[in-house]
């Protein structure tokens, strides 16, 4: 049977081109065709946000370009210095994952936009992940450090992405449904790269062309549940009590008038991802393939865990595997790590202690990050605890610090951090051979 390892490598590679932004883009316009026809002969804006913003935006230049449409103007807002990809198109750079200076600049700069914009033009959304912190402002009310405060504290609490998403949006300036409102009576076109599970417009980016279904009271409840409730920023908790007593606005909801110009949007997400891996481990003669159709969520050592465990249970040659995001709460006492890399030494000692041999686990962010630390995620085998062990690894003080970095290294066992241009939440894959 081929190299475990090099097969892992090649599931993850072409869960990547299943989430091409240039493709999404692509396949995106195709089935907004109809629109796009009628509204033919109007401007056209493009609007990309999040961490895979040039991409997409580079392929709408180019579709606009091929089937002769003019493009009166647009934005794009990413994570790292882009070119603008044309002329009458802005790129900025905003702030991730807790929302600045840099953040509040784009956000002015997407209002000046959407001012210029007329009825019945035709404007491309296009989102992708790190969209609610790159153009990150507050709401009226609400102060710029209490927003990024809160995104902070949701991060750090091993809050879900997509309860973060129904909490910061809320008190956003483009959140919520709101970009639809400074565009309502223009014809918009959204084009999502899903990086929450489920693939919910409404939580997508915090869902700036959607309607939030959510009442203020759904949200003091996640806040409630996560154990947050009395650590929320002053500004904040004193919005959102004013809207639970209707001294201010609820968000825009299904129904808005602002919608009714908003074309369905069309979705790829992590379900994309996971076929591809599956189409991938069968050509290279691997089987069963057992794809979950339950994301991994909640702690990343407990996910690590239930995967190991999974994969002693399977025949040889299967291989499995699992899309999603997990959490990892920190310590007081923490080290370098992120949430692959801990969901990866998780599943080595299990694999360890139950004496699985022949077992691989990769676990990566479809972005190329895994957290602060300078790694995709990891490439685990059976080895792979004993190997950290004897190279002075310290695994097991490791996981429980969160410092899963220093381990896997020493287990040569990283995946190095890489640019992918997408954003689909993360892919487990783990194969016995």
């Amino acid at each position: 049977m081929r190299d475990a390892a090099a097969t892992l490598h090649e599931c993850y590679a072409a869960a990547l081109a299943a989430a091409d932004p240039a493709r999404v883009v692509r396949d995106g316009l195709a089935a907004h065709e109809v629109a796009l026809e009628v509204g033919r002969d109007r401007p056209h804006w493009i609007i990309a946000l999040g961490k895979a913003a040039p991409a997409m935006a580079g392929a709408a230049v180019a579709s606009l370009a091929e089937s002769q449409r003019a493009i009166a103007g647009g934005l794009v807002v990413g994570a790292h210095e882009s070119a603008p990809p044309h002329p009458s198109v802005d790129a900025l750079v905003g702030d991730h994952p807790v929302p600045g200076v840099r953040s509040a600049r784009a956000a002015e700069a997407l209002g000046a936009l959407a001012e210029r914009v007329g009825r019945d033009d035709v404007v491309l959304v296009l989102v992708s992940g790190g969209t609610s912190s790159l153009v990150g402002a507050p709401i009226d009310g609400v102060r710029a450090e209490d927003l990024a405060a809160l995104h902070a504290l949701l991060l750090g609490a091993g809050v879900p992405i997509s309860r973060i998403n129904a909490v910061r949006k809320r008190f956003s300036r483009w959140g919520a449904g709101r970009l639809a409102v400074a565009l309502q009576g223009a014809r918009v076109l959204p084009i999502l790269l899903a990086d929450v599970p489920n693939e919910d417009p409404s939580m997508i980016g915090s869902g700036p062309v959607s309607p939030d279904p959510l009442q203020a009271g759904h949200v003091e409840r996640v806040l409630r549940e996560a154990g947050v409730a009395v650590r929320v920023p002053l500004s904040v908790a004193s919005a959102l009590g004013a809207m639970r007593a209707g001294l201010l606005p609820e968000t825009p909801k299904p129904g808005h008038a602002a919608f009714a110009q908003v074309e369905e949007p069309y979705i790829v997400g992590n379900a994309a991802a996971l076929d591809a891996v599956a189409a991938a481990a069968q050509a290279a003669g691997l089987g069963p393939v057992l794809l979950s159709h339950t994301p991994l969520q909640g702690d990343a050592t407990a996910a690590g865990r239930v995967v190991a465990h999974a994969l002693a249970r399977a025949p040889r040659g299967a291989v499995l595997a699992w899309g999603g995001e997990t959490t990892v709460r920190l310590p007081a006492d923490h080290g370098l790590g992120g949430r692959c890399q801990q969901l990866a030494l998780s599943a080595a000692e299990v694999l360890d202690d139950l004496g699985v041999e022949q077992a691989w686990v990769l676990a990566a962010g479809t972005d190329g990050r895994d957290g602060p630390a300078p790694a995709a995620g990891a490439l685990v085998s059976s080895a792979s605890w004993r190997r950290s062990a004897a190279a002075d690894g310290a695994p097991r003080r490791s996981l429980a610090r969160c410092d899963a970095h220093a381990a896997l290294g020493a287990a040569d066992a990283l995946l190095p951090a890489r640019d992918t241009g997408t954003n689909v939440m993360d892919i487990v894959v783990a194969v016995r051979t």
